[in-house]
């Protein structure tokens, strides 16, 4: 797990601070528009609300999520809705993913992870390469999450790998850590250890994990 960083039981306002420190660097290297991908689900927005209080140059920040419910944005599963409503009033770009997206490098790539290791939308039964071709899927899991039965949208691993670091936001659950530390050590061949294993191939993406 060389190049993963730990912290462990911190608060939505640390890893705001994590984020805002991150986010500075980020605009101050940029002459331009810097783009930041987000993961949805129940974790990130606390940050989220967080991170808004923030002195950060908004209008230059593009948000893109990770993955989406294929639903209209005023249906209370649409995370490209609720990010729309936390960080477009600050001056914040939200990008939505369509079919024929074509996102950018990254700044940060933001993640979450699933009990079952999935990443954005790319659930073990859906064969996630480090080589697709493709840099924006729709797909359906299998199962559909009893929360959320809805087909997705989702960043391939090559997009999320396109990147200057990665973050992830366990929520603090023992289970996801066992499940990432596994993954992280090669022990399965889960979405979340294809990810780590090409960022560690790569050699120059930095991990931090808030577990």
């Amino acid at each position: 797990m060389d190049r993963i960083t730990f912290t462990h039981d911190a608060s939505a306002g640390t890893i705001a601070d994590w984020l805002e420190a991150r986010l500075d660097a980020a605009l101050e290297a940029a002459d331009g528009s810097v783009a930041v991908t987000i993961p949805g689900g129940s974790t990130p927005f606390p940050i989220l609300a967080e991170l808004v209080k923030r002195d950060l140059d908004w209008p230059r920040l593009v948000f893109w999520p990770n993955d989406d419910r294929i639903v209209p944005e005023n249906h209370d599963a649409s995370n490209t809705g609720k990010m729309r409503a936390l960080l477009e009033p600050v001056g914040a770009k939200v990008q939505a993913l369509n079919e024929y997206s074509g996102p950018p490098r990254f700044a940060l790539t933001w993640l979450g992870m699933g009990p079952d290791g999935h990443i954005a939308s790319l659930f073990p039964n859906t064969d996630p390469q480090p080589d697709d071709p493709l840099r924006v899927r729709r797909l359906t899991p299998d199962p559909l999450p009893a929360h959320a039965p809805f087909d997705r949208i989702t960043l391939t691993l090559p997009a999320l790998l396109d990147t200057g670091a990665i973050l992830f936001t366990l929520g603090g659950s023992e289970d996801k850590r066992a499940v990432f530390e596994a993954g992280a050590a090669g022990d399965n061949d889960l979405p979340i250890a294809r990810l780590l294993n090409a960022a560690r191939e790569r050699g120059d993406i930095a991990v931090t994990c808030f577990a």
